[in-house]
């Protein structure tokens, strides 16, 4: 290629529709990278870079991927951060060449795959949602009110909220979107910035009508314009990179503010929720289903606890239903396992990259779908006697393979008909023998040619002499004979049968008029077999696409009796209780365990030690006191993970649970900084109590732990009390606090509603043994030089850090100390004179024989600062 050449004017025009993506352009078998996106593509990939050509004086980097084997490339470029605009040939390359030998085959950018607009199995996670968000209402003079929309392309889910800015940032990390769209006026870290006009909520009205065919939206919601502004920009992005492709979007289901459990940022990585980036999520921990559209649905469920008592309700009916029959259960588990991902086939066939094995899942799954419908519902009649089935099985069951013209049914019959058992990948062999007269007696023709040509092989052989003669075939010359070229001399005789066609370095190939006929009435038969299969599917596919709703509500439903199932499985082999879930602002739980470490323990064959709680009106705030490593923030999570779990519809890991419905969870557990923000460990601390104080309501549920120890003593008790009083009076919500200041454990005779726990521990022998039980009253002491000790800080270490407590607490006692306020505790000041104790117990710390000369100076220092009279300076 030169400067001038037309390939490289194609690329460029190509690469300036594809803007900021990287650009593949077919050419033959390869996709090929040019300029800046091949050196991109090569480090990401790592791949052999080479050069082809010059433009503007300047070698040309090249690098490229096989097409058979391009998703693998693509799925690392999108791990890697790329966007990626697809160019195909878009004619037949013999056409390009009838305009001229400088002109090049027609291309186009036919789709730009991006994070959140993947459908490929590949490039998707089975057990997880690949979500396209768009946030509208972001921008200054927005008011409160902000719009999200989320869009699942390789599923067809579409959803819609409206709220604050804060709330939706809330939904946002719940989702975890792969893609998050913003109008590029209010750009936001992460997020691809789109133009301000995508987010028009009167061009997305219209926009919605169009897509759906529908004059007005209101059947599905009552949505406000920022709900409207995010939708609009969710299409128009699909529209520009799926370009002339219909992808699969069902119709919007609007959430509304409060049926949802509120859960921020902050707490969902802090209760470790979602399997994403964790191995020991609750989500991981407690999966059991056998579908991946069921491990989908329960990571939603998990991630997006219920509020309405009457729907939780209703799933834990379905799950309890399961756990009474175990045939059942085990019934109903039994075709789920393995299921196709119909939801995922589906939104492959509607977008326009799929293959007949798609075509299979489909009749797989739907078939399995009505047998397992027959089979519950007789089950469900059956157990009428005994005061009927839940509600919500007779729901479910009714969106299995309900449709028009005969239902799924009919697909079924038309699918199995057309069908082969298997379908392969590509075609031909996906159509059924006997289904098509015409479509057999084309195979039979090709099939009987190429019969033929062996038949003819032979004869050449025999009436030639040349036993090593072949009939071959290529894509470029067809059918054609091939021989030694040391034999083909009688061949090359001018007045020969055979037409000379190409000679290479060991072998000569002839055509002949016989084989050239031949090859014809064979070529034409498959071209026409393959044209007949292609209009099955075709019709296939379209027959699938007409029932696309319902099909979607089978997956639907067959995901949701999968979670069901999953549920009382888990239930019933882990011993987990129905939690009881209403409108009060009850909070009791007897011997709740934390559902994720009870399950890590077993495997090293301990014990998990279940606790009660009872946050009940007059002791609706609980302060937990006891030592590091005792279990404080173990219990203060499974309490959390307890309420995620009535709420979202599943048994709990305890003996019996009483929940009022909790509206917004908040969790502060842990130490973390943000360093890319600028914030300290402390000033995240503070902004997550922050946005607690200012968002909790009186059905919240708070979990605190450890509040204000980011900085000085004095400073974080400060911080701490009034952080308690606070939630105690101001926010009268159900609260766990756990710390280690003690001074806070005399405000339980002051507010009325405050408990003091603590979870107990044993010295032995000088060791510290954690019994993991909460008990009502309050740590005596932090234990924290034992639980140093226990971690291997060094004995010298140890012996001074005890001498320096012995003398703050001596001067506390003599002071009042913070005990009796919040007073000054001098730490450098000189201590009182030692008593005999005091020195006796450093002595017993030293170890002569194992003690070098330099710790042996610093030892007597010590003992020379213990024995000095007050007053004095060491």
């Amino acid at each position: 290629m030169t400067a001038a050449s037309p390939m490289i004017s194609q690329y460029l025009g190509l690469k300036a529709e594809a803007r900021d993506a990287l650009l593949f352009v077919r050419m033959g078998d390869f996709y090929e990278l040019f300029f800046e996106d091949a050196v991109a593509a090569a480090a990401t990939l790592d791949i052999t870079l080479t050069k082809r050509g010059e433009h503007a004086g300047q070698p040309i980097p090249m690098c490229g991927v096989p097409v058979h084997a391009h998703e693998n490339y693509l799925a690392r470029l999108i791990r890697a951060g790329h966007r990626v605009a697809i160019a195909e040939q878009v004619e037949n390359p013999a056409d390009a060449k009838k305009r001229g030998s400088k002109s090049v085959v027609a291309r186009a950018i036919v789709r730009i795959v991006t994070p959140g607009t993947l459908t490929e199995t590949a490039l998707l996670e089975p057990r997880r949602a690949n979500w396209l968000a768009a946030l509208a209402g972001e921008a200054p003079n927005a008011g409160p009110n902000a719009g999200l929309a989320w869009l699942d392309l390789s599923t067809g889910a579409f959803h819609t909220r409206a709220g604050s800015l804060a709330e939706l940032k809330g939904e946002i990390a719940r989702l975890a979107p792969a893609e998050l769209l913003v109008p590029e006026t209010s750009p936001h870290q992460g997020a691809t910035p789109r133009p301000a006009a995508d987010f028009s909520a009167a061009r997305a009205g219209s926009a919605l009508k169009s897509r759906f065919g529908v004059a007005t939206l209101d059947g599905w919601g009552d949505f406000s314009p920022a709900e409207l502004a995010a939708a609009g920009a969710l299409l128009a992005y699909v529209h520009e990179t799926a370009r002339s492709a219909a992808p699969l979007i069902l119709p919007p289901r609007q959430e509304l503010p409060g049926s949802r459990m509120a859960i921020d940022a902050a707490t969902r990585a802090s209760l470790e929720l979602a399997r994403a980036g964790s191995r020991h999520s609750v989500e991981a921990a407690i999966d059991r289903t056998v579908t991946a559209a069921g491990a989908r649905q329960l990571g939603q469920d998990i991630a997006a606890p219920l509020t309405d008592p009457h729907l939780i309700a209703a799933r834990l009916d379905l799950v309890g239903w399961f756990i009474a029959d175990p045939i059942t259960r085990a019934g109903a588990r039994e075709p789920l396992a393995g299921l196709p991902d119909i939801a995922r086939a589906l939104a492959r066939l509607s977008i326009g990259r799929w293959s007949p094995r798609d075509l299979g899942q489909l009749h797989t799954g739907l078939s399995r779908a009505l047998g397992l419908k027959h089979a519950l519902t007789a089950r469900a009649a059956q157990a009428a006697v005994a005061g009927g089935p839940p509600s919500l099985l007779a729901e479910t069951l009714a969106q299995i393979g309900t449709g028009s013209g005969g239902g799924l049914g009919a697909l079924v019959e038309h699918l199995a008909r057309t069908l082969v058992d298997e379908p392969p990948i590509e075609l031909p062999g996906a159509v059924r023998p006997g289904l098509d007269a015409a479509l057999d007696a084309l195979r039979d023709t090709a099939r009987n040619g190429r019969s033929a040509v062996v038949a003819l092989e032979t004869r050449l052989k025999s009436e030639t002499g040349i036993s090593a003669l072949k009939i071959r075939h290529n894509n470029v010359l067809g059918y054609h004979i091939e021989v030694p070229a040391a034999r083909a001399d009688p061949l090359l005789r001018s007045d020969s049968a055979f037409i000379h066609r190409q000679t290479m370095a060991g072998a000569v190939r002839f055509s002949s008029p016989e084989l050239g006929e031949l090859g014809t009435k064979i070529a034409q038969a498959a071209d026409h077999a393959f044209a007949a299969e292609a209009a099955h599917l075709e019709e296939l596919r379209d027959a699938a696409l007409a029932q696309i709703t319902a099909i979607a509500a089978t997956a639907a439903a067959l995901a949701r009796l999968d979670v069901a199932a999953a549920l009382a499985e888990l239930a019933a082999s882990e011993n987990w209780c129905r939690p009881a879930v209403d409108a009060s602002t009850a909070f009791h739980i007897e011997s709740g365990r934390h559902p994720v470490v009870e399950l890590a323990v077993r495997k090293s064959a301990a014990r998990f030690t279940p606790n009660d709680c009872d946050l009940s009106a007059d002791r609706r705030v609980w302060l937990v006191t006891g030592p590091n490593m005792a279990g404080k923030s173990t219990f203060l999570r499974q309490n959390a993970l307890i309420t995620v779990l009535a709420q979202a519809g599943s048994y709990v890991p305890a003996a019996s649970a009483h929940i009022g419905v909790v509206d917004r969870l908040y969790s502060r557990v842990g130490a973390a900084d943000d360093l890319a923000e600028g914030r300290s460990t402390f000033m995240v601390e503070m902004v997550e109590t922050a946005a607690i104080l200012t968002g909790a309501t009186g059905r919240s549920l708070v979990i605190l732990d450890e509040v204000g120890r980011g900085t000085s003593t004095y400073d974080g008790l400060a911080i701490a009390w009034a952080v308690l009083e606070s939630v105690h009076d101001d926010l009268m919500c159900r609260c766990l606090f756990a710390t280690h200041y003690h001074e806070l454990v005399p405000l339980t005779a002051k507010l009325t509603g405050l408990a003091s726990v603590t979870v107990k521990v044993r010295e032995w022998k000088g060791d510290l043994v954690f019994l993991h039980q909460v008990v009502p009253g309050a740590a005596d002491k932090s234990y924290g030089l034992a639980v140093a000790r226990l971690a291997g800080v060094p004995a010298p270490v140890l012996a001074r850090a005890r001498a320096v407590l012995t003398r703050l607490e001596t001067r506390r006692d003599q002071t009042g100390g913070i005990a009796a306020g919040i007073d000054t505790l001098p730490l450098f000041a000189a201590p009182a004179a030692p008593t005999g104790d005091e020195l006796r117990e450093k002595l017993s710390t030293i170890d002569p024989d194992n003690i070098t000369p330099r710790e042996a100076l610093d030892l007597l220092a010590d003992l020379k600062a213990l024995a000095a009279p007050a007053g004095s300076t060491r």
